[in-house]
């Protein structure tokens, strides 16, 4: 009786001492960390890769968890709603057009302190990078970019005689003559926007900004590069827009040969080798104008918010994002460009036929950034713009008339 009595006993304080061991460890055990991601909506293959890639960060770092959120409309009305309200992301994404005025409104956590050598951030291209700095300090890692390259239809080309892209304005346009009306309805097509219009202001050394902040795309300098675009569609005839031919995107009216020729981004590869895929095409760098080569160049950084209250993690996401093998996830599929020239080299896309006349355009390329008020500059002009596309009034007086209302507009915001 004795000895069992005993058992039970020893039963008892093994059974003990395992539930304290066991409880012991779960205390100890570090909990989870989540940070929140928030992104505006891209394509369906887009969303699936991005998601791969933060699973792979979450593995790595088990006590960390990533809640994505995609905001499909008003994105940037709704980060600043959410900052003002002290609700925003962890991480969010931030266009080089709209850094300039979050930059200075000490929302944003400067990134300077989390940088070390390890990091490498002289492998980031400077352009892209000084797109986030602000007071000598920098606010956002940029993810991936674009430049613009020429489009063109080698079907169309071979059948009107021509063996090689336009290297220069005019011979673009002597090729869009011979091009129209032929195996397809215009030569050019061209996006009056002043995203594709900026480095056409500044080949003539115009400005689409002052030092100030005020917009200046009115200057006698500035029209010299816009007028080659307002005598090719209304003298020349042998230029489109997009809604001319019935379609929604300059990729798209060029997917359809409605034009022989484009100027578009990187995002416009992979959409049109999935949609038109027995279309022949190559891409060039963008002709010179007045004997400069010339670009825009697009870029979106990660950032973090400055109330953040897991910031250790949020650089944690960022850094994994935008480093090397972060990246090079990221952008292996192609659509999207690398940012690190050492990612970019190892995926060759400065000798992919298709992508590097896109990579070699950073060398040059004017950054899409208008000053603190984005949206006073852009909207006036291009309601202008077009207003003078279409042979409504003057160029000249559409500028100023654009230029006049924009700087009134920043004036009544600052």
């Amino acid at each position: 009786m004795t000895k069992n009595v005993l058992k039970f006993l020893g039963l008892v304080i093994a059974i003990a001492i395992t539930i304290i061991a066991c409880h012991s460890l779960q205390l100890s055990a570090p909990t989870a960390t989540t940070i929140k991601l928030s992104g505006w909506g891209g394509s369906p293959v887009e969303q699936k890769l991005l998601k791969q890639v933060l699973q792979d960060f979450e593995a790595q770092h088990p006590t960390i968890k990533v809640k994505y959120e995609v905001i499909s409309d008003q994105y940037m009305d709704v980060i600043k709603t959410r900052l003002v309200g002290e609700a925003a992301p962890d991480v969010f994404y931030l266009d080089a057009l709209e850094a300039p005025f979050l930059m200075s409104q000490n929302v944003l956590e400067p990134l300077d302190a989390y940088i070390t050598p390890k990091f490498d951030l002289a492998d980031f291209e400077p352009t892209l990078l000084n797109s986030f700095k602000y007071q000598n300090q920098i606010y956002g890692l940029p993810k991936d970019y674009s430049t613009l390259a020429l489009f063109y239809n080698q079907t169309a080309f071979a059948a009107a005689g021509l063996s090689n892209p336009p290297t220069t304005w005019d011979e673009l346009r002597n090729y869009s003559q011979q091009l129209t009306g032929k195996l397809n309805r215009y030569g050019f097509g061209v996006s009056p926007e002043l995203a594709r219009q900026a480095y056409k202001i500044i080949a003539f050394g115009g400005q689409v900004v002052d030092q100030n902040g005020n917009a200046a795309f009115a200057s006698p300098a500035a029209l010299q590069g816009l007028q080659l675009v307002v005598d090719q569609y209304k003298k020349d005839r042998t230029s489109a827009q997009k809604s001319d031919v019935g379609t929604n995107s300059g990729s798209e009216m060029f997917g359809q040969s409605k034009v022989a020729m484009v100027i578009e981004g990187n995002w416009a590869i992979p959409y049109l080798q999935e949609t038109f895929p027995q279309l022949k095409f190559a891409t060039a760098e963008i002709p010179t104008i007045n004997n400069k080569k010339g670009t825009m160049v697009f870029t979106v950084a990660y950032v973090m918010n400055k109330q953040s209250q897991h910031k250790a993690a949020a650089w944690e996401l960022i850094s994994y994002l935008t480093g090397k093998a972060g990246m090079q996830k990221w952008t292996g599929t192609g659509f999207a460009l690398p940012t690190r020239k050492s990612v970019a080299q190892k995926l060759g896309y400065d000798k992919d036929s298709l992508r590097s006349p896109l990579v070699a355009g950073i060398d040059y390329a004017t950054p899409w950034q208008v000053g603190k008020y984005p949206t006073a500059i852009v909207n006036n002009f291009d309601n202008q713009f077009v207003s003078a596309l279409l042979g409504q009034q003057p160029l000249q007086q559409a500028m100023q008339r654009a230029q006049t209302a924009a700087n009134q507009q920043i004036k009544a915001m600052e």
